[in-house]
């Protein structure tokens, strides 16, 4: 699992009904080694950010076994976790993000029904 990061694209898509798509989105995704919950996390991320953010995203994935202090900094207690860094405010959401409507609303891409 390598980090993608995408670059941010700087024309507005007008029919698209939240302005934060119009922003450049950080995403960080901790995971604690190549477990199959930590790579259905980012399989479903990458999935979730191609087809809603319009190429306007970086996902960083933090590795825990590898930087744990960055997890205690950024107060990380259950793994895997996503982290919307960007835009504002911060945004934690904990699993495989397998629930793609739960992550959805949890990104506030998506109104809480």
């Amino acid at each position: 699992m390598k980090t993608k990061k995408k670059k941010a694209d700087k024309s507005t898509d007008k029919g698209n009904p939240s302005d934060t798509l119009n922003d450049k989105w950080v995403l960080r995704l901790y995971v604690a080694g190549q477990t199959p919950n930590s790579i259905n996390a980012f399989t479903n991320l990458k999935k979730i950010c191609e087809e809603q953010l319009n190429n306007k995203y970086s996902i960083e994935v933090i590795d825990l076994l590898v930087y744990p202090q960055v997890g205690i900094e950024d107060q990380i207690f259950a793994i895997p976790t996503l982290v919307r860094k960007l835009p504002v405010p911060v945004r934690k959401i904990i699993g495989d993000l397998s629930n793609t409507e739960r992550v959805l609303v949890g990104l506030d891409l998506l109104p809480v029904s």
